[in-house]
């Protein structure tokens, strides 16, 4: 299903690869990016969601928050450098951080089609614009970020040769605290965004006559394509809730009955929540490429931090392929370029079927002593959670607890001979085994190699 006319905007702006000396929690850091899926992974405070904010700068030429900094006594050498699609000079930047400034030096090198007058000119403005792409940051907290090149960057003028208005060209994205994204968004006195209850109410009533091309067809198909296929999210009549709000919520229909969505869960409402942003954020750049006469962008970047927070396993192994088929379902020729990060197992298992490696990359953020290093892992199929857990990824020795970790490491020393090395309260076989019989279940797979072992001994 697609949700735009057809047709591309050339020269677009996808991220290819993205070198940091000096900033963040690594001496250096490179990352060549796949095309379509990008996939971080590793240990807490390594820098991951890090990695996403300096790609939203890269993208759109602004911070969500505070500027990051470089690295104490780095101030001078530090340097950000991104290459983008498609790898002229225009794509290709090196940043520094000016410290009288304090912030990185412009990435987009808005002196673009400037002269001695110091004006840009209207049609480099527009090809700069052109240039870029949709950007969504979705966080762990509820907050998310939108960058609409077409609404944020400049306004539009009347003149047909000048369909950019001078002088401004600083991209002002949508910030949206988790509240604001439900309520809505204002910049500068004026609304930007009614939020996710008065669309949804107003989308619903207005699409009443079945308008396939309206939001609300587009937010439906996203929900449905979001939600697990056990418990799929449909909307339901808008009910009002309270004395002292006049506003009428949405409703979801669930198998066990209807829910307004602000007493839905947790997880559902991040997929509500995710589901609306996708819907709200393409509607607008649609309809503002109509108003400026130019055709939707072909290319769409999301980037998102653990797609898995709040969500039930069977929801883990869901979210990621029906996410990618969302976007990839917004325009004819949709090629959508995703960098997330996880901490779960099953959102790894679950793009067993679907990862590419010639257009998909997996990278693991490691600690080695005080050194943080990023690699990138040659893609293997795990075939389980158990697996991606004991493999470097999550580099796991046994996906157990802490004890039954301990224990039957204990006894795997002590069968290879090993009785030098093992911990206090596990010195002989009849202190592991005990420990063992507390800790296993019955029907472990450890146990007939113990039992083998046992019977050898005579015990």
């Amino acid at each position: 299903m697609a949700w735009t006319a057809t047709g591309v905007v050339r020269e677009t702006r996808m991220l290819r690869s993205l070198h940091l000396e000096g900033v963040g929690p690594a001496d250096q850091l490179d990352l060549k990016l796949g095309e379509r899926l990008n996939v971080l992974t590793g240990d807490n405070g390594l820098g991951k969601s890090f990695v996403l904010e300096v790609a939203w700068w890269a993208l759109t030429g602004t911070w969500t928050d505070r500027p990051v900094l470089p690295q104490q006594g780095r101030e001078e050498s530090a340097r950000i450098s991104v290459e983008a699609e498609p790898g002229t000079k225009l794509h290709q930047f090196e940043r520094k951080y000016d410290r009288v400034a304090q912030q990185w030096r412009d990435p987009f090198g808005r002196d673009m089609g400037r002269g001695v007058t110091n004006s840009p000119s209207g049609v480099a403005v527009a090809s700069w614009v052109r240039g870029l792409v949709p950007v969504l940051h979705i966080r762990t907290n509820g907050a998310c970020s939108v960058f609409d090149p077409y609404r944020n960057s400049s306004r539009v003028g009347s003149a047909p040769y000048r369909p950019l208005s001078a002088p401004s060209l600083d991209p002002h994205p949508y910030l949206f605290e988790e509240r604001q994204l439900w309520d809505g968004l204002a910049h500068e006195g004026r609304p930007v965004c009614n939020g996710l209850v008065q669309d949804w109410v107003t989308w619903q009533l207005e699409a009443a006559d079945g308008d396939e091309t309206h939001p609300f067809q587009l937010l439906c198909h996203v929900l449905e394509q979001l939600s697990h296929p056990e418990e799929t999210m449909k909307p339901g009549k808008p009910v009002r809730l309270y004395l002292d709000d006049v506003r009428k919520f949405p409703t979801i229909e669930l198998p066990y009955g209807t829910v307004p969505i602000v007493h839905a869960s947790a997880g559902m409402k991040r997929v509500l929540a995710l589901s609306y942003l996708i819907a709200w954020s393409w509607s607008e750049h649609v309809q503002a490429s109509r108003l400026i006469g130019w055709q939707p962008s072909d290319r769409i970047v999301v980037l998102m931090e653990e797609p898995e927070t709040h969500l039930h396993p069977k929801w883990q192994r869901h979210i990621v392929p029906a996410l990618l088929g969302v976007l990839s379902g917004l325009a004819p020729s949709m090629r959508p370029q995703v960098l997330l990060t996880t901490h779960s197992p099953l959102v790894l298992a679950s793009m067993e079927p679907h990862f590419k490696p010639a257009r998909d990359k997996l990278f693991v953020f490691e600690l080695d002593g005080g050194d943080v290093s990023v690699r990138e892992l040659p893609w293997a199929k795990r075939g389980d959670a158990i697996g991606w857990l004991t493999s470097p990824v999550f580099g796991l020795e046994q996906a157990r607890s802490i004890e039954a970790e301990r224990a039957i490491e204990a006894a795997e020393a002590l069968m290879r001979g090993e009785t030098g090395s093992l911990p206090e309260g596990l010195r002989d076989e009849e202190e592991i085994h005990r420990e063992l019989v507390r800790l296993l279940p019955d029907q472990d797979r450890f146990w007939p190699r113990w039992i083998v072992r046992r019977e050898r001994a005579g015990a």
